[in-house]
């Protein structure tokens, strides 16, 4: 399977990466020009036997940039057949000290990412009548549940989730599938299920979360199979319900 994964120079992503490589899908990855360069998971990539072609691309440019650097990279890789969109910048403040540069941020790196990126990748999809589109919320976002310091991080991921939900209805009947996974407080992005077993965590399950976790969901989003979950919201969080771990509100 042909896959898109963007945001994958580092954080959850770059385990999603080797995950997907490891079952022997054909990766492209993308990364932001002046971000984390993508050397590491190219190198992770290779580790598990697998290779991967790496795109500059800055979702938070004009919105006819982004379009036609993706338009560049689905014509070169001859379409997708999976689009995994971990692109998705975080702002923590409070709203009373919030600009409207970080509302940009927000929206366009979250919301107008994910639409431009399924406005890429669909035309192929369709008229191969096969599909796999997975987005990222956060934790409480598929029912706006409110959270401190995250007013226009949470609008836009709870926009992420309206958009895929409803593409998924209009979508389904062509063989796509769209869905999203809710991480829950993941702070160590390379940690392994191996090493969180060792460790305590303030969620009900009382060990971290892992990238294993959500690539695991990942995984099973995007299996030929599974065409019969459609507009699924995956909450992979321990069973924690408030978007931190720790009680403390955000600055």
């Amino acid at each position: 399977m042909r896959v898109l994964l963007t945001g994958a120079a580092a954080g959850l992503a770059q385990g999603i990466a080797v995950a997907l490589v490891r079952d022997g899908h054909e990766l492209t990855l993308t990364f932001r020009p002046g971000g984390t360069p993508p050397e590491r998971t190219l190198e992770l990539i290779r580790d598990a036997g697998g290779a991967a072609e790496a795109y500059e691309l800055d979702f938070l440019a004009g919105e006819q940039l982004v379009a036609e650097t993706l338009a560049r990279i689905v014509a070169g890789r001859g379409g997708f057949d999976a689009l995994v969109h971990a692109v998705g910048p975080m702002s923590i403040a409070r709203f009373e000290r919030s600009t409207m540069a970080e509302y940009h941020a927000m929206i366009d790196g979250n919301l107008r990412s994910a639409v431009q990126a399924a406005a890429a990748v669909l035309p192929h999809m369709r008229a191969a009548h096969f599909g796999r589109l997975v987005f990222f919320g956060m934790n409480g976002s598929q029912t706006t549940r409110p959270a401190r310091g995250l007013a226009l991080h949470l609008a836009a991921k709870a926009g992420v989730v309206a958009f895929a939900r409803t593409l998924a209805l209009e979508e389904g009947r062509r063989g796509i599938t769209v869905n999203v996974i809710e991480p829950g407080d993941i702070r160590e992005k390379s940690l392994s299920r191996a090493e969180a077993l060792e460790q305590s965590a303030a969620n009900p399950r009382g060990r971290p979360g892992t990238w294993e976790d959500i690539a695991r969901a990942v995984q099973f989003f995007i299996a030929a199979e599974n065409d019969f979950v459609n507009g699924a919201v995956l909450n992979v969080t321990g069973g924690l319900i408030e978007p931190y771990e720790r009680n403390a509100p955000p600055p």
